[in-house]
């Protein structure tokens, strides 16, 4: 029984799985709260697709392929940033034309040309496929995301709750609106052998606002985002062994569980507190 339940840390692809799971868990869940705090979840979705046409230039010219989906990534939030600011449109609607429009574009470039590289690895990921320089890749990019955020939360989270407080407290405004949107595109690519582009978003988006609708301070909500994520990660790298499944969607739909179990029990406290008054 024992050696059955053990039997998915003997293979070194799945342990690789799992050092590539504890690696992204902790950025992508810290930056979720953000994310959710701030309202820019269709922010991380919008950059998750946008990232496609920068990889495929990258494969092109031969560059690293993290280097195309962060330039691309950034060239997105930035753009997106600038045509909300400096138009009539809202800013969902922005992100939506820009990333539908460049996801569209990758497609088109990938289409043109021949490659081994497959476009399902690139959209949804290959936990199973992770290498030691995708780990180091990972590790070295999540490092830096959780110094950066751990270290300015606060200024961060000013600025996610009002930013004219922000501004007139004398914090660097835009400097933190930037700096967020490049830890953005740097959190992508980190995720990016692991789920992939498309799944990313789950993690961006999922673990805050399962956080969110838990906890009522916002250090305590970075910590619940963290162990949601992690577990999850984790738990769903396990089962998708025994149940033949990507890992990557079992994260996502563990992940979206524990989301409902959550909003089902903020649900029930509301009613209760209702009911009392």
């Amino acid at each position: 029984m024992m050696d059955t339940l053990l039997m998915p840390f003997q293979f070194g692809f799945m342990q690789n799985a799992f050092w590539i799971a504890l690696i992204v868990s902790v950025p992508t869940a810290l930056l979720s709260c953000f994310l959710v705090l701030k309202g820019w979840a269709l922010m991380g979705d919008a950059v998750s697709h946008a990232v496609l046409p920068g990889i495929v230039l990258a494969y092109i010219v031969g560059f690293p392929l993290i280097l195309g989906a962060f330039a691309a990534g950034m060239a997105t939030a930035i753009a997106t940033g600038y045509l909300s600011e400096n138009s009539r449109v809202k800013q969902d609607t922005v992100m939506g034309v820009v990333f539908s429009g460049m996801f569209g574009l990758g497609i088109v470039l990938y289409v043109s040309i021949h490659t081994n590289v497959h476009l399902d690895h690139i959209l949804f990921g290959n936990m199973l496929g992770v290498g030691a320089g995708d780990l180091w890749t990972a590790g070295l990019i999540s490092v830096l995301v959780t110094a950066v955020l751990l270290l300015k939360w606060k200024d961060l989270m000013l600025h996610a709750f009002d930013p004219a407080q922000a501004q007139a407290s004398g914090l660097p405004v835009g400097l933190l609106h930037y700096g967020l949107l490049t830890i953005l595109s740097l959190t992508i690519v980190a995720t990016l052998s692991a789920t992939g582009l498309i799944l990313a978003v789950g993690l961006l988006i999922t673990p805050g606002a399962i956080a969110f609708l838990l906890v009522r301070s916002f250090g305590r909500m970075l910590v619940v985002a963290v162990a949601a994520c992690m577990s999850s990660m984790l738990a769903g790298v396990y089962l998708s062994f025994f149940l033949d499944s990507a890992p990557a969607p079992t994260i996502v739909l563990i992940l979206t569980a524990i989301f409902i179990a959550a909003f089902i029990r903020r649900t029930v406290q509301v009613r209760r507190m209702a009911a009392t008054t």
